[in-house]
């Protein structure tokens, strides 16, 4: 197919297309990682007041934010089909899980509000939460690790992906999601439930911390490739301020809990996922299939990325539009027995 045009300025469309997916995933990870958090939060909330709170300050929000991972995914197969084929096979198991755990959470938070015995599906809602959250991070380890490729496709076993630095990642995105969801509370809920939650977010820190400083020392140790791009210079030089940040970061979250700041601490740990995020894409970028694949050479033809860039670039300011509508709107404290409709 040839377009009878061609876009301005010279763009270089995969880069354009892997900064919309990033974009994209960075919105799913921050936006579902605090509606996630909710559900690991479940078991410890104190009675079922406490549970109907919580699910209402993220019942205008949670269908919406699987947008952004539909918009990834799909943006991946058409624009990097090669790397898509790949990385699928690779990581076809956790992907499947991850699939399965946010159906079953979906389910369990519709059918929980018309249940006259809860229990049921509140445990639904927190296994459902836990297993999506943790197959997010093995998929992440699993992509850190890479994919053996052999003629154009994957080459490697089914289990490749299970290991145990992808373990420990799964593990780091429940503790992040956690820290997410209990700083939405604070945020968003009041008297004894906003006062849990903000204990909550102190451990939820720590451990966010833990795990983001063992994977910042494992990555380098255990792939050269990662160790290259960080440790030699001048990039050491242009790096250092990333975990300088990340730490003021967690200072300010830290502080503006122990402070009973309400909002300081849910954006800085929106930040401070930002500024992991941030890390990952220096350490694999350019490739879409690490350690030998770059974006260019996985992407579609550029008539392919023109066509649906076109569309793109008409439907993301409609679906920013609306996003940040629906959080203005539902702007505020829930406070208990209250919800909406």
């Amino acid at each position: 197919m040839t377009l009878p045009f061609a876009l301005p300025f010279g763009l270089d469309l995969p880069l354009v297309w892997a900064g919309i997916i990033g974009f994209s995933v960075a919105w799913y990870v921050v936006a579902d990682g605090f509606d996630l958090g909710i559900g690991l939060l479940f078991p410890f909330a104190r009675g079922e007041k406490d549970r109907d709170q919580m699910m209402a300050s993220v019942k205008p929000f949670w269908d919406g934010n699987e947008t952004w991972l539909i918009l990834g995914g799909g943006g991946l197969l058409v624009a990097f089909p090669r790397a898509y084929s790949i990385m699928m096979p690779a990581l076809y198991l956790p992907v499947i899980v991850m699939l399965l755990g946010l159906i079953f959470r979906g389910v369990a938070f519709e059918f929980r509000g018309l249940a006259n015995r809860k229990q049921g599906w509140n445990f639904a809602f927190t296994a459902g939460s836990a297993v999506a959250s943790f197959a997010q991070g093995v998929i992440l380890g699993g992509f850190i690790q890479g994919a053996r490729v052999e003629n154009g496709a994957y080459a490697g076993g089914t289990f490749d992906w299970l290991t145990p630095f992808s373990i420990v990642c799964g593990l780091g995105i429940l503790s992040g999601y956690t820290l997410l969801g209990s700083t939405w509370l604070v945020l968003k809920t009041s008297g004894d439930l906003a006062r849990r939650a903000r204990s909550q977010a102190l451990y939820a820190l720590g451990a966010v911390l833990f795990f983001m400083a063992l994977v910042s020392l494992w990555t380098p140790l255990v792939f050269p490739r990662i160790y290259e791009r960080w440790f030699t210079l001048p990039n050491f030089f242009y790096f250092a301020p990333v975990p300088f940040f990340t730490a003021a970061t967690a200072l300010a979250c830290g502080w503006g809990l122990m402070r009973n700041n309400d909002t300081v601490p849910f954006y800085a740990s929106i930040v401070l996922f930002l500024l992991g995020y941030l890390g990952l894409v220096i350490s694999v970028f350019p490739y879409l299939v690490p350690p030998s694949l770059t974006i260019w050479q996985t992407a579609a033809a550029e008539s392919s990325q023109t066509f649906m860039l076109i569309g793109t670039l008409v439907l993301l300011p409609i679906i920013l539009a609306y996003t940040f509508f629906v959080y203005w709107l539902f702007r505020g404290k829930v406070r208990e027995g209250e919800s909406y409709h």
